[in-house]
């Protein structure tokens, strides 16, 4: 891995934090409702593979320093369970990323929407609604799913942007 890289991972789990716990956004990016306005960089993969890394260490970090500051309701748990989701969101968005329809990778796109329903949802439904899991798991993660939506369409709307400038090339 190069300078270059590592860098460039860096400043992609600074943004995702920054983004977590800016004015305004913290506080949609945690809690039972959420529009996590960061997981917009999850879709970084579809032009940037080393990006999987910086997501995964930005979510980890935000999800650890809202714990210690309150801000994050789950706890340390969601360190574990909400990294694991973008970790393997962010993958499979890269995988997937050659598989369009009508030039738009879509599976890629519904990734994050896809894990952290279920990730996530699972979390929450865990914590807040342990006597009705399944339902719980359901109902948290349809909210999940929405801000999630939110999010990536915002993100694969500035990876367009993004794509046609020389920021990630090598």
């Amino acid at each position: 891995m190069t300078t270059k890289q590592m860098t460039r991972i860096a400043m992609i789990a600074a943004i995702y934090t920054a983004l977590c716990f800016a004015p305004g956004l913290s506080m949609i990016a945690f809690g039972q409702v959420q529009v996590r306005i960061a997981e917009a960089l999850t879709m970084l993969p579809l032009i940037y593979q080393p990006s999987i890394i910086g997501v995964t260490l930005g979510c980890f970090l935000s999800n650890l320093l809202g714990a210690m500051t309150g801000i994050n309701p789950t706890g340390f748990l969601d360190s574990i369970i909400g990294t694991a989701a973008t970790l393997l969101a962010a993958y499979f968005t890269w995988k997937l990323r050659d598989r369009t329809i009508k030039g738009i990778p879509v599976l890629s796109i519904l990734m994050p929407v896809i894990f952290n329903f279920f990730f996530v949802g699972a979390e929450l439904a865990y914590l807040f609604m342990p006597d009705n899991f399944v339902s719980g798991l359901f109902i948290n993660g349809f909210f999940v799913a929405v801000g999630e939506i939110i999010a990536c369409v915002i993100g694969y709307l500035i990876v367009k942007g993004l794509e046609h400038t020389d920021i990630f090339k090598e």
